[in-house]
């Protein structure tokens, strides 16, 4: 949970390098609030306050989400602009995915230091 927080901390900041854990917990996380909205959204008792609640949600950590996303692709040695392939139906995410998966690149990179190192 304390990488999803540091996630979160670094709210939209958008330079310097993520960890691939920080990453995909962050991912995870969102993944299951997510999922649990969704599901009560589709409860018969009260949808429309869990589906605004879902919305919301999304909306929250919609800036979170580029930034880690960008620190991420830094990371790996790559420009934030990578972020923008993702809009690219499959073939984007298929992208970003295989990218999110590569280790980070050793040592200092012109983003900042390694995470790794820290």
């Amino acid at each position: 949970m304390s990488w999803y927080m540091t996630a979160l901390k670094k709210y939209a900041v958008f330079s310097g390098r993520s960890r691939r854990r920080e990453f995909w917990w962050f991912v995870l996380v969102n993944a299951v609030i997510g999922a649990i909205l969704q599901c009560l959204g589709n409860d018969q008792n009260d949808p429309n306050f869990w589906n605004f609640l879902g919305w919301l949600y999304g909306l929250a950590v919609l800036i979170p989400s580029i930034a880690v996303q960008v620190r991420r692709l830094h990371d790996t040695g790559r420009t934030g602009w990578w972020w923008w392939i993702g809009l690219v139906p499959l073939v984007g995410w298929i992208v970003l995915l295989v990218f999110n998966l590569f280790d980070s690149e050793p040592g200092p990179n012109r983003y900042g230091p390694n995470p790794k190192g820290a």
